[in-house]
């Protein structure tokens, strides 16, 4: 095991472009098999931060990462980001290009925003419409080579929670998604070495921050440095959404957002994930009265793209 201070000085190398290939693949192959701690979640994101030139402070309140290659379910969250973003709470997204049609970016555009070119251009549209989604080679670059290099050895690395754990503008709220269960409180562990005093982390289909409203839902949570755990009632009883097998189409998001699209699941799945982030960002005193707010801002929504 690495403490904190060798995580960071490992990944301070491999950023630096001093490590050789074979030793960038042994170490992270080494922690796939054995599974990253805490300590060196963290100490790898101190070390991927010191390399990063954020355009300013305080740009967003929250920040939603966004990193699976391919959605294999809709990925609804999209729409309670946006949901938060035009009720006044200011989101950056950050991700990968993916593969496929079904990727975040696709999806993203299919409502109307685009991935900002710079850093800048997402602080401009922050400003403008609160919402700002950017690619992680404009964040970190170096790590969205190392990102890259699943492709290579065939499998998920510790990148991936890297990535999701890195909060390039700091913002002062955190959603997370996971896929495994046992990273709910990895994250949580790691974000309290980073000093992140409120965070929301949940289990979401390819590790995204969405709720599936026909079961419960577990939140693992630092709130104002406290940790906790939340736990969210189902929100649908006796009515099953083809999740699995719904057509993945990044239009269906644009029909839902304007109406001409409906159905009570893809609806309570943003509805029950926006929830879950007014709570975050305080914007809601408990559970019920999120579940309030959230379905209010989603019938009072500006319809158009």
């Amino acid at each position: 095991m690495l403490s904190e201070a060798e995580a960071e000085a490992a990944m301070r190398i491999i950023i630096s472009g001093a490590a050789a290939a074979e030793q960038v693949g042994a170490l992270l192959t080494v922690l796939r098999y054995r599974g990253e701690t805490a300590e060196e979640l963290a100490g790898f994101v101190r070390a991927a931060r010191a390399t990063m030139r954020p355009p300013g402070t305080e740009l967003a309140v929250l920040d939603w990462p966004s990193y699976a290659d391919t959605h294999k379910q809709m990925p609804y969250f999209l729409l309670a980001a946006r949901l938060l973003a035009e009720s006044g709470t200011s989101v950056l997204m950050h991700g990968i290009t993916g593969t496929g049609s079904v990727t975040t970016p696709a999806c993203l555009a299919s409502i109307g925003i685009a991935p900002s070119p710079s850093q800048a251009a997402a602080a401009k549209a922050i400003a403008a419409r609160g919402f700002a989604y950017l690619q992680l080679d404009l964040v970190c670059s170096p790590l969205a080579r190392l990102l890259a290099l699943r492709d290579v050895l065939g499998v998920r690395t510790v990148v991936n929670s890297l990535a999701r754990a890195l909060n390039p503008w700091a913002a002062p709220y955190q959603m997370l998604g996971v896929f495994h269960p046992d990273f709910l409180r990895k994250q949580i562990a790691a974000a309290e070495l980073l000093n992140q005093s409120n965070i929301a982390v949940l289990r979401g289909a390819g590790g995204e921050a969405q709720r599936n409203p026909e079961k419960p839902c577990t939140v693992a949570t630092i709130r104002d440095g406290v940790v906790g755990r939340e736990d969210w009632p189902v929100l649908l009883e006796g009515i099953r959404h083809p999740w699995r097998t719904e057509p993945l189409e990044p239009a269906h998001l644009a029909a839902l957002w304007s109406g001409t699209a409906k159905g009570p699941g893809p609806v309570a799945a943003v509805v029950g994930t926006a929830a879950i982030a007014l709570r975050l960002v305080g914007r809601a005193t408990d559970a019920v009265a999120a579940q309030a707010e959230a379905t209010r801002l989603w019938h009072t929504r500006r319809r158009t793209r």
